[in-house]
């Protein structure tokens, strides 16, 4: 089956079509002032009630506005709304999530519904569609159980549904068919097309393109609305790409073998298809890690925003979130544009702190594996037009945090 080559040429090409469908999006100076990338951060994230508002996404949606990122793009000015806002009221709202893992593992639903809830406020009203998506590369679950590579097995206390929330049954699957039964919110597993790869014309299979020189692939898929999600050239109308497609990506910060940590850059693993090519998957763990990950930023789609998710990290043992002792509640929330500046933040300064066997892992000056995969991504995205056409950045000097508590 042919597919996808990649040029410079090409890809220039590509995104300045793109670029032009989206002129709000250029990055407002208020992320990358006087040399610095900016790190959103919101502290004291109360434990939530089981409401669908969440008070730690509300103070960030908050901040994000004072700071030149509003949630609604509208002609309506108000606090979270603008001209130059993130969605439109007719926008695609794809979020990434990390659900191959169980318990503190996956990113918290609590966290996902509020943010849900919020988009489907838009005040001009919504008419898109939000869909949740994840690859767990055939180990990942939305109904709470997935198989994680047999992490779980035979361990009688993590049997059946347990997730990252407060109440450890609202799995992915609960937010989109009962929770927001009714609205336009849909999921979608790409587990069970991991293995599809279709060609640059076809625009009815599901499954994934590849980008052969890139060493990377990106999905596509039609979702339960009917709306047919290309990642990197957008929606497909039928005969041609819509410029309404929005990511916004909502990793859960962890400890990560290999890599010191998984955070904003390695949750595209979990977008990308790990069956594209057995060398390929062999450069990713970990020898290629960076460079794959700022790829995937940079020739794929940039987030529209990064939310990281550090109501609970796991900062001992292993990336799965399970045992407690190995897990700390944080409750903090983050957002920024800058994927490589937000992990270097986190690293240092809310999973090294916490101690434990594999801190010195967390130390994103030290530790090979980090200090490689963060100036990978880094060159690799700044050798490609930057974030929104300011340069990724890393080091305590190079980030201007910007903090509150609820």
């Amino acid at each position: 089956m042919k597919t996808n080559t990649f040029t410079r040429r090409r890809f220039l090409s590509g995104i300045t079509g793109i670029a032009a469908g989206a002129s709000f999006l250029r990055l407002d100076p208020a992320y990358s002032a006087g040399g610095t990338s900016t790190v959103l951060r919101i502290d004291g994230c109360p434990v939530h009630d089981g409401g669908m508002r969440h008070a730690g996404i509300d103070a960030l949606l908050e901040l994000m506005a004072e700071n030149g990122r509003r949630l609604y793009r509208t002609e309506k000015r108000a606090d979270w709304s603008g001209s130059d806002g993130i969605i439109a009221p007719d926008d695609i709202v794809l979020l990434k999530v990390n659900c191959q893992w169980k318990f503190r593992g996956a990113t918290n639903t609590d966290v996902v519904r509020g943010l849900i809830h919020r988009i489907l406020e838009h005040p001009d009203g919504f008419r898109g569609e939000v869909v949740i998506f994840e690859n767990g590369q055939e180990q990942g679950s939305f109904d709470g159980d997935p198989l994680a590579w047999g992490r779980y097995k035979d361990i009688p206390e993590c049997a059946g549904i347990q997730v990252n929330a407060e109440d450890d049954t609202l799995t992915i699957e609960r937010l989109a068919g009962e929770v927001f039964d009714g609205a336009p919110v849909s999921s979608y597993l790409l587990d069970p097309v991991c293995r599809t790869f279709i060609g640059p014309d076809d625009h009815t299979t599901d499954g994934y393109r590849k980008l052969t020189e890139a060493k990377i692939s990106y999905p596509c898929f039609t979702t339960k609305g009917g709306n047919r999600i290309e990642l990197r050239e957008g929606v497909w109308d039928g005969s041609r790409y819509r410029n309404n497609l929005r990511l916004i990506n909502i990793p859960v910060l962890k400890t990560h073998a290999g890599t010191g940590i998984t955070g904003v850059l390695k949750n595209t693993y979990g977008v990308m298809s790990m069956k594209d090519d057995p060398a390929w998957s062999k450069l990713r763990h970990y020898e290629d890690a960076g460079p794959m990950c700022g790829r995937m930023f940079s020739l794929v789609r940039m987030p529209d925003m990064n939310i990281v998710d550090a109501v609970w990290v796991t900062h001992d043992g292993h990336h799965r979130g399970w045992p407690v002792e190995t897990t700390h509640r944080h409750n903090v929330l983050m957002a920024g544009l800058d994927p490589v500046a937000l992990d270097y933040y986190g690293s240092k300064h809310l999973l090294l702190p916490l101690g434990g066997e594999r801190a010195g892992e967390h130390d994103p000056d030290v530790f090979p594996g980090l200090v490689s995969h963060l100036t990978g991504a880094q060159e690799v995205i700044n050798a490609n037009g930057g974030v929104f056409g300011a340069p990724a950045r890393q080091g305590d000097d190079a980030i201007r945090v910007i903090s509150r508590s609820v």
